[in-house]
């Protein structure tokens, strides 16, 4: 019976061992990114756009700005001037592995309606430092000071939109939860997801084909000791229930990376205004060019009401 009992209690040593290193592995793989990495990120994101979008980019007079995080990271962003004096800003934010040029297209749609616009590149991703993705987390702090660099630089009439794509638009609702300054007038979250958690999950089933218990459960513990927060902890929609400012909610009904169900675990926590737009047979943050026109409008409408 002992020998049983030997040979069990190794095979669930081996196990166990190959749970932890697995959840190591995958955790590292999720949150962390190289140098080359991040400059992948940046030509991918140039590279999905429009020839005449990037060319749009780079004739405006864009400034750089930039803030030094608490954590001592020194974070970038593009900003473009309005073309004539406006006291409405929209600050935007892009999806993971990405940079800020990914939000040319709409830089320049908010731009052309007469906003002046900052782009910053979320930590560890494009020119700002840090090697370790935060999914919207801890983004939402370094929003808050980009709301206030704003503000400082624009005034204290300015009002502010704040916009994100998938991760970005993650970052954008999470920082919607916090206390704001009365200038941010509105928010709109593209593709967004509702829990760090379930993400992680989903990801491990599609991109590694691995199944996600235990891995998950034990990357959660792993990042409290890496970063003293919890994945599961760090949860959207449980900041939406602070939320008061007017919120739209945009999704692809197809989409395959963030399911569609992220959307109205949203829509369905936050507190104040809001609403939604879901687009049939749209794939992950394709909702723009699925239907340029109707979706323009619907932005303009739902914006319209509170600046």
């Amino acid at each position: 019976m002992s020998k049983w009992i030997k040979i069990s209690a190794a095979a669930l040593a081996t196990g166990v061992t190959a749970a932890v290193a697995a959840s190591v592995a995958v955790y590292h793989n999720l949150t962390h990114i190289s140098d080359s990495e991040k400059e992948k990120g940046h030509h991918k994101a140039v590279s999905e756009n429009t020839a005449t979008d990037n060319v749009w980019y780079l004739k405006q007079p864009i400034q750089e700005w930039r803030q030094t995080t608490p954590d001592g990271l020194t974070l970038r962003a593009s900003y473009i001037p309005a073309a004539e004096e406006s006291q409405r800003a929209v600050i935007l934010a892009h999806g993971i592995n990405h940079a800020r040029e990914q939000m040319i297209p709409l830089a320049r749609l908010f731009h052309d309606h007469g906003y002046n616009v900052l782009m910053p590149d979320a930590r560890a991703q494009g020119e700002s430092d840090g090697h370790r993705i935060g999914f919207g987390w801890p983004d939402r702090k370094d929003y808050l000071r980009w709301i206030n660099k704003v503000v400082s630089e624009l005034g204290p009439n300015v009002k502010i939109v704040l916009m994100g794509f998938s991760m970005g638009a993650a970052t954008v609702l999470a920082t919607a939860g916090e206390h704001l300054p009365q200038n941010v007038k509105a928010v709109v979250a593209d593709s967004g997801f509702a829990s760090i958690y379930q993400m992680a999950k989903t990801t491990l089933r599609r991109d590694y084909h691995l199944p996600a218990n235990p891995i998950v459960p034990i990357a959660d513990w792993l990042a409290r000791f890496r970063t003293g927060s919890r994945l599961s902890q760090e949860r959207v929609d449980d900041q939406l229930k602070h939320a008061m400012v007017p919120i739209l909610i945009i999704h692809g009904e197809a989409d395959q990376v963030v399911p569609v169900k992220h959307a109205k675990a949203l829509y369905d926590a936050i507190a104040g205004p809001k609403e939604a737009y879901i687009v049939p047979n749209a794939q992950h943050i394709q909702a723009y060019a699925h239907d340029p026109k109707r979706y323009q409008q619907v932005l303009t409408d739902f914006l319209e009401q509170y600046l």
